[in-house]
């Protein structure tokens, strides 16, 4: 029997070309394929900007229109989601607060998600956790405990803060891959043995929950130990 296979939608809101945020994108997508191998995970990327008179449209008229209807669909479908935003104003960017006002709550109700942001500055840093984490939440998402912020300087070389955004990339994304896992209780373990019958979203959710908060409380005690 062939193993399902997980979808993971990562939503852009970089609006330069290049740009670092989907650089930061590209990064987190890679590590969450490196967690579950390249066979059992597709990868779609959402580019906002391409999107932006669709989504402007949309708003106005109350209905989801142009290409913005075929994005809305695969985030609605999505197992999880990479969610990723450049700093404005010490806030998300407008165009990516419009575009997940046009999500329907209950289609990624118990979803997955791991949410990043970009800019110049670490100071911005907690708006992950000032206004993005609360605007997922708000649509009853299931947020994993790392988000991951790089500000200029974590570019800046193979040391010092690249290599420690390397290591909350890799944990991030170990993180969603969990959730995922319990999200999907069809899934098979890595041995083939079967780990369940697919239940109801909530199940699933609260399955993702428990995975979560176990996360969150390994890495507390780590950081607990490392500061001891």
């Amino acid at each position: 029997m062939t193993d399902p296979t997980l979808s993971l939608v990562a939503v852009n809101a970089g609006l330069g070309d290049p740009s670092s945020t989907r650089l930061l994108i590209d990064r987190l997508a890679d590590a969450a394929v490196d967690e579950f191998g390249a066979d059992r995970v597709t990868v779609e990327v959402v580019d906002l900007r391409d999107l932006a008179v669709d989504i402007a449209r949309s708003m106005i008229s109350g209905f989801v229109l142009g290409d913005a209807r075929e994005a809305i669909a695969l985030v609605h479908e999505a197992d999880g989601l990479v969610v990723a935003t450049p700093v404005f104003n010490a806030s998300y960017s407008g165009l990516f607060k419009s575009f997940f006002d046009l999500v329907e709550v209950d289609r990624i109700q118990g979803k997955p998600v791991l949410v990043a942001a970009t800019g110049g500055s670490p100071r911005h840093s907690m708006v992950l956790d000032h206004a993005i984490r609360p605007l997922f939440s708000y649509l009853r998402a299931v947020v994993v405990p790392t988000g991951v912020y790089a500000a200029a300087e974590d570019w800046a070389g193979t040391s010092g803060d690249t290599a420690q955004l390397s290591d909350r990339i890799r944990r991030a994304a170990a993180e969603l891959a969990a959730a995922m896992r319990a999200a999907r209780p069809d899934l098979r373990t890595d041995r083939g043995a079967a780990v369940g019958d697919r239940t109801t979203a909530a199940t699933g959710a609260d399955a993702t929950r428990t995975a979560l908060e176990a996360e969150g409380i390994a890495n507390f005690a780590k950081l607990l130990g490392d500061n001891a």
